[in-house]
């Protein structure tokens, strides 16, 4: 069986106008003759638009950053102030897209999805997941393909792991960890922790060296 969570992530960076914006690492070949190097990478750029063009399944052989960004507020140096998420370990749904707890449990067809802020939509799985027909998910919400550019906008990150059950697990399941992180990204203008007074004066740096009198 499977554990899937979903988490719904309203960030709202420096306001409600925000934007999803994906960038995605490609291998680049050099022309020949142009450098020793038989290869390198270069990142491209994609502000999604609508819905569709925020619906993500994680690929290691498709390397990317997902920032959430005000694009109309920026650094000194013009980069637009952002939080990344960074995924962790997570899984894919190996269920048949036809088969009831799939239909109810669409939220899970994707790692990311963005929509705008919509009160109604709290829950990926809708109100009554257990009973539902798959008519009110996040699957759904999704495919109306709505405007997410410049909007107030949420992202939702799925989390999961595929569980085959061991006799470990018996008669106590023992504590299974998965993780993400949200990182600022430009949206300070430099490093924030090189002024932050110590907590305590152990956190102070001291040196000392050993003393020798020389008679």
């Amino acid at each position: 069986h499977d554990h899937f969570i979903t988490f719904h992530l309203d960030l709202d960076v420096d306001g409600t106008n925000n934007s999803f914006m994906c960038n995605e690492m490609r291998q680049v070949l050099p022309k020949y003759g142009v450098s020793p190097r038989k290869s390198y990478w270069a990142m491209n750029k994609h502000i999604a638009k609508t819905e569709n063009d925020a619906r993500l399944l994680l690929d290691i052989h498709r390397p990317a950053e997902f920032l959430v960004i005000h694009a109309n507020r920026t650094t000194r140096l013009g980069n637009p102030i952002s939080y990344k998420l960074v995924p962790g370990a997570t899984a894919a749904s190996l269920m048949s897209p036809t088969d009831p707890p799939e239909i109810r449990a669409a939220f899970v067809d994707n790692q990311i999805w963005v929509t705008p802020y919509n009160q109604s939509e709290q829950w990926a799985g809708g109100y009554f997941v257990t009973q539902s027909h798959g008519d009110d998910t996040l699957s759904v919400w999704s495919h109306r393909n709505r405007d997410i550019q410049n909007k107030d906008i949420v992202m939702w990150y799925t989390v999961g792991f595929h569980h085959i059950p061991a006799q470990e697990d018996f008669p106590v399941m023992p504590t299974v960890t998965q993780s993400f992180q949200l990182k600022p990204t430009n949206f300070f203008e430099r490093n924030p922790i090189l002024k932050t007074q110590p907590n305590i004066p152990a956190d102070l740096p001291h040196c000392s060296t050993p003393h020798r009198d020389i008679g």
